[in-house]
């Protein structure tokens, strides 16, 4: 795998290239405003960007944090980027600045027929705990929820 960097994300630099892979990775992907309301709400909404080689924006990952819940609204990587690890290297990182953060656990919804999302996030150590029926549309269809519970790291 190439080298790659992670940051938060900088609207200025970033901000047209995580619309092209949203709009690349999902059938309702976030509009411009979506990202702007995230991006004037510093104190719940985080977002990630991962670089690889000379990409300016190869996968991104947008989170909330409230109340020490740590919630991964989407993870997305540009689709030449993926099978190389990049999703789970910039999900590593985000779990890891979640418990910096003080978040005691991380859930996330995904498509039932997501089978590569779940993939990833089961070998991360999330768990499928329910079912939110009809969640998403076009097309209709259930989510999964799961969730990741650890110990805030002692000092």
């Amino acid at each position: 795998m190439s080298l790659y960097t992670i940051h938060r994300m900088r609207p200025d630099v970033d901000l047209e290239a995580v619309l092209e892979v949203g709009a690349a990775s999902f059938v309702n992907p976030w509009t411009p405003d979506m990202f702007a309301w995230e991006l004037r709400n510093p104190q719940v909404s985080h977002i990630y960007v991962l670089r690889a080689g000379k990409e300016r924006v190869a996968a991104y990952c947008s989170c909330w944090l409230v109340d020490h819940e740590w919630h991964i609204n989407n993870l997305a990587v540009r689709p030449e980027w993926r099978g190389q690890g990049l999703a789970r290297a910039l999900l590593d990182h985000v779990l890891k600045e979640a418990s910096s953060l003080g978040a005691y656990c991380a859930r996330l919804e995904i498509r039932r027929s997501n089978d590569i999302a779940r993939r990833l996030y089961e070998g991360m150590g999330f768990a499928v705990v329910g079912t939110r029926r009809s969640y998403y549309t076009n097309p209709p269809e259930d989510a999964l929820l799961l969730t990741r519970d650890w110990l805030l790291e002692t000092a």
